[in-house]
């Protein structure tokens, strides 16, 4: 079964233009001129329940614009989409109690109060019965290891902290699909970590759809079998992961760290750190740097070839 179902699905927005200096700002006030520009274009396909699907593009692709759509917060232009059965933008408040959202960098918690003041209010708006809601909120805040963190206001968590009780909050009231918008932005490795176990834990183990965008690669290998890349608001790619690993991953770049000039390796000819070398150059790294401080790329094929002298 679909969870989420999308076709032809198109977002126009309409950007005011306005002239340079004051007489452009006047006509712009009585003669206002505006320009289309097209979010997302035609985009068509499905992910069915359980599933975990990463939604992966440049900024500014239509990312977060198709969220909000299937979200309910935004109504488009064209197309037609259905979520858990329910058309987001018509039947927004039925669909509000089945899907849960958690934007990188917009804040569902109340700044100045605790997680456990927004956790209380979060049952109430979703008319969560008390005896549910308290075992629901104890086994979140177990898992997501809160206890320390629920007294203390949001504003003096740190944003590792912040963004746990913040996936919380949005699987308080157990939601068939879960929008991830960067959830890990900003986070270190080891706060990324444990957000991607928890997020693959509830998938796993509660059959949560998981819709995640994510410029973090770690994100999308760990949690995510299927992948689709959207660019300039048009679907370009829709596959597994790892055939997007093997197909367009075949290389990579792998910089060496070796300190020291070039006079310690031995350099077969044309190898370039030799003529680096010769020419007052030092080889540092992967790169040659002059003495100018211009660097040129020396391939890694290439250092494979360059021995120390023992």
């Amino acid at each position: 079964m679909a969870a989420i179902w999308i076709e032809g699905l198109t977002k126009v927005f309409e950007v005011k233009m306005k002239a340079v200096g004051l007489g452009g700002s006047v006509r712009s006030l009585f003669k206002p001129q505006y320009q289309e520009k097209s979010a997302v274009s035609s985009v068509s396909f499905s992910v069915v329940q359980g599933e975990a699907l990463a939604f992966l593009g440049p900024n500014g692709a239509g990312k977060s614009t198709t969220i909000k759509m299937l979200s309910g917060i935004l109504h488009p232009s064209s197309g037609n989409a259905s979520v858990l059965g329910l058309t987001p933008w018509k039947d927004r408040k039925q669909l509000a109690y089945r899907i849960g959202c958690v934007f990188g960098q917009k804040s569902q918690l109340w700044y100045h109060l605790p997680p456990s003041d927004t956790f209380e209010l979060m049952s109430r708006i979703y008319d969560l019965p008390r005896a549910d809601y308290r075992s629901r909120r104890d086994s979140l805040v177990e898992r997501f290891e809160l206890g320390p963190y629920l007294a203390t206001p949001v504003r003096k968590l740190s944003l590792g902290e912040r963004m746990r009780c913040e996936i919380a909050a949005s699987l308080l009231h157990r939601p068939d699909v879960l929008f991830l918008d960067e959830p890990t932005i900003g986070l270190d490795v080891v706060v990324k970590q444990r957000i991607r176990e928890l997020i693959r834990e509830m998938n796993r183990e509660e059959g949560t759809t998981v819709f995640l965008t994510s410029h973090d690669a770690g994100d999308v290998e760990q949690l995510c079998r299927r992948a689709i890349v959207i660019n300039h608001g048009t679907v370009i790619l829709d596959g597994s992961v790892s055939e997007m690993k093997r197909d367009y991953l075949a290389r990579k770049n792998c910089p060496s760290q070796i300190a020291g000039s070039a006079g310690g390796f031995h350099h077969p000819a044309g190898c370039g750190c030799a003529e680096a070398q010769r020419d007052g150059n030092a080889f540092i790294g992967g790169h040659i740097a002059n003495n100018d401080g211009g660097s040129a790329r020396i391939h890694r094929g290439q250092l494979s070839h360059c021995r120390r002298h023992h």
